[in-house]
């Protein structure tokens, strides 16, 4: 046999075939990347467009590069540009902070919506609005402060030689329960005004948005969601679990308080700004690991999706029936059956939470 004859023997081949499987496995994660960010754009702009009064596109683009068009400027301009933006930010920010959650503790239930971080963020909410008689931006401060507590309380509660993502859970669970229990009693106690104020608040709703509630969270997700992403590979390796990923070279700890408090600080200015929006925050993760594939990190799909199940549950709440609902309404129905259908689907296979 010659010096410069090669030969190739089944390993070459299985090389081969795994190269081109990562391949076709990139190509699709970037083109369902693109058709997100595509139908977002989409999204976004028909909710400019679409309203009680319809305008054209051209008119619409106008307002938006800051041109003066009768009628336009105001309506757009002054109510339905902010409540596209806050939509958008807010769907990024929780499904950002849902998978990283999920990610985190290797399970589709641990978002901050099932393990009390919003819950308790509502509580703290409700009793500013109800007993204090707080509003605006004291009631988001509230807000924030609190997510960031309780976020912290859990944690501490579940830390026990470092954080067990079946023990967090559950004892995110009893914690949202406790804070439940919490507004309910809050609730019960409230004026018919107050009762009012709070139960949109709680809901989760676009309605009457400004800037004024929409530039804090616009300024979290530019601060915090880059963070997140410096940690998109950290974040992999604690999927395989805290001993491999330490032996990969993951500071575990220190990666889990970094993602934690990014995470619950995206999560606590998007609910200040608009309220708990229900289960978007769990829905996001699982939705796009279907869309994407099993492979790679799920935080810009994730936080793509989030930002289209807010602008088109916003979009079917204002016109797909007769009566207005609040965006959270509309995820709400979406998100508690996908909910029992994952605890079914789990049981019947025989796992744990």
């Amino acid at each position: 046999m010659s010096a410069g004859l090669v030969t190739r023997g089944p390993a070459a081949g299985t090389v081969d075939a795994v190269a081109r499987g990562r391949a076709r496995r990139a190509a699709r994660r970037r083109s369902v990347i693109a058709v997100l960010a595509v139908l977002v754009v989409l999204a976004f702009a028909t909710t400019l467009v679409v309203g009680r009064t319809s305008y054209p596109p051209g008119d619409v683009l106008r307002v938006v590069l800051g041109q003066d068009v009768p009628g336009a400027s105001f309506t757009v301009g002054r109510l339905r540009l902010p409540r596209a933006v806050l939509a958008v930010v807010a769907g990024l920010s929780f499904g950002l902070a849902g998978v990283t959650f999920q990610t985190m503790l290797r399970n589709p239930l641990a978002s901050p919506d099932v393990i009390g971080i919003s819950t308790g963020a509502s509580a703290a909410a409700a009793f500013a609005i109800v007993v204090l008689g707080w509003s605006g931006t004291a009631v988001s401060l509230t807000a924030i402060v609190a997510a960031l507590g309780v976020a912290l309380l859990i944690y501490g509660l579940a830390f026990r030689n470092g954080v067990a993502g079946t023990r967090l859970i559950l004892i995110g669970i009893g914690v949202a329960a406790m804070s439940t229990s919490a507004t309910n009693y809050v609730l019960s106690q409230a004026g018919a005004w107050d009762y009012a104020e709070a139960l949109r608040w709680l809901t989760g709703s676009l309605n009457g948005t400004s800037w004024d509630a929409t530039l804090p969270a616009l300024g979290a997700l530019v601060v915090l969601g880059p963070v997140l992403l410096t940690t998109t590979r950290d974040l992999a390796a604690l999927q395989l679990g805290d001993d491999t990923a330490a032996a990969l070279g993951t500071r575990v700890e220190r990666t889990r308080v970094v993602a934690i408090v990014a995470a619950v600080g995206l999560l606590a200015f998007a609910t200040a700004a608009c309220g708990p929006i229900a289960f978007v925050s769990f829905l996001a993760g699982p939705i796009a690991a279907r869309v994407v594939g099993p492979n790679g990190s799920l935080l810009v799909p994730a936080a793509l999706v989030g930002a289209l199940l807010v602008l088109v549950a916003d979009l079917a709440g204002q016109f797909a029936l007769d009566t207005r609902f609040p965006v959270g309404v509309v995820t709400g129905v979406l998100g508690a059956p996908y909910l029992v259908h994952l605890i079914v689907r789990t049981n019947r296979a025989g796992g744990s939470l």
